[in-house]
C-alpha cells in the first residue's frame, strides 16, 4: 500500500489528478490523504492596509469556508467511488509550507494539480505555492494537468547527473506496474556529439527494470523544443530529476521541464534527493 498526500487549494479544479488516482488505484492499494488550502492569504491582505474585519472581509472568509468544505466532499465522494481508503486534514487556513513538508515526509507521493494555486494574478511560469511543493516536498511529487487521460508511455529525462537517477529509482520502486510500458530515454544537449554520457550503465540499468526502452541524445535548445517534443508523444508521463532544495528556485526556472509544467503538457513526476 502507498500513502498519497492530495495537495489543492480551495478554488481549483482537480479532476485530471482525481484520474490518476483511479488509474493508480486499478494497479495497487493506495491511501489518499486530502491536504487543502485557502486560496486567499488573509494575513498578507491585513498587512496591505486593512484596518479592520470589515463585512466584506468576512464575506469573504465565509465563502472560502464554503469552497474548503466543497473540495473536501468532492474528495470524499471520488474517493468513495473508486473504492480508495481516505482521510482529510482538518486545515482550514492558507498555504502553510511546515504543515506541508511534516505531511510529506510522512508519505510516499504527494499529488498536485498543475493549476493549483494559480489565481488571476498568478501566472503558471511563477506560481510561488507551485515552486514551494516542488522545492520543499521530502517524497516525490506528480504535477498532475486537467487534460490527464492515462499513462501508458514514459519519458525519461536523463542529464547524466545523479539527480536525473535519483528520480528514475523512485518512480520504479513507486510504479513497478508502469514499467512495462514502452520508455523513451531522452539527453537533451546541443553540443554536436552523439554520445550519452554512461550510456552502457544506463542501459544496464534500465534493462534490468523495462520491459522497452529506447534511450536517444536530442541536439536541440531544450527549453525552446522540448515541450514540443513531449507533446507529440500521447498519454506520457515525464520523469525528471530536480536540484536541491537550496539551489532549486533558480535552477528549476532554467530546468526544460518547467515549460512542460507550467504550460499543462503532460503530467511530471519531480523528484530530488536532498
Amino acid at each position: 500500500m502507498k500513502k498519497i498526500l492530495f495537495i489543492s487549494a480551495a478554488d481549483q479544479l482537480q479532476d485530471g489528478a482525481y484520474r490518476l488516482v483511479k488509474q493508480m488505484a486499478e494497479n495497487e492499494t493506495i491511501s489518499v490523504k486530502g491536504l487543502f488550502f485557502s486560496a486567499e492569504n488573509h494575513e498578507e491582505n491585513m498587512g496591505r492596509g486593512f484596518i479592520a474585519i470589515t463585512e466584506p472581509v468576512l464575506k469573504r472568509y465565509r465563502n472560502e469556508s464554503i469552497l474548503l468544505d466543497g473540495c473536501r466532499h468532492k474528495f470524499a465522494v471520488e474517493c468513495e467511488g473508486i473504492g480508495v481508503r481516505y482521510t482529510i486534514h482538518p486545515n482550514e487556513s492558507v498555504w502553510d509550507t511546515d504543515l506541508f513538508v511534516k505531511e510529506s515526509r510522512f508519505s510516499d507521493l504527494v499529488l498536485i494539480s498543475a493549476n493549483t494555486f494559480q489565481t488571476a494574478n498568478q501566472q503558471a511560469e511563477s506560481s510561488y505555492f507551485m515552486e514551494q511543493v516542488l522545492r520543499f516536498s521530502e517524497c516525490p511529487v506528480i504535477v498532475v494537468p486537467e487534460g490527464f487521460r492515462e499513462i501508458d508511455r514514459l519519458a525519461i529525462a536523463y542529464d547524466a547527473g545523479a539527480e536525473s537517477m535519483f528520480a528514475l529509482k523512485q518512480f520504479v520502486y513507486l510504479f513497478p506496474y508502469f514499467t512495462d510500458h514502452p520508455s523513451d530515454i531522452i539527453h537533451v544537449k546541443n553540443d554536436g556529439i552523439d554520445d550519452i554520457p554512461n550510456r552502457n550503465l544506463l542501459l544496464e540499468y534500465t534493462k534490468a527494470h523495462f520491459d522497452s526502452t529506447f534511450a536517444s541524445k536530442l541536439q536541440f535548445d531544450a527549453k525552446k523544443y522540448f515541450t514540443t517534443w513531449v507533446e507529440n508523444k500521447k498519454n506520457v508521463i515525464l520523469i525528471t530529476g530536480a536540484y536541491s532544495r537550496s539551489s532549486f528556485s533558480n535552477t528549476m526556472r532554467r530546468s526544460f521541464a518547467y515549460p512542460t509544467i507550467a504550460d499543462h503538457i503532460c503530467p511530471v513526476f519531480v523528484a530530488h534527493s536532498a
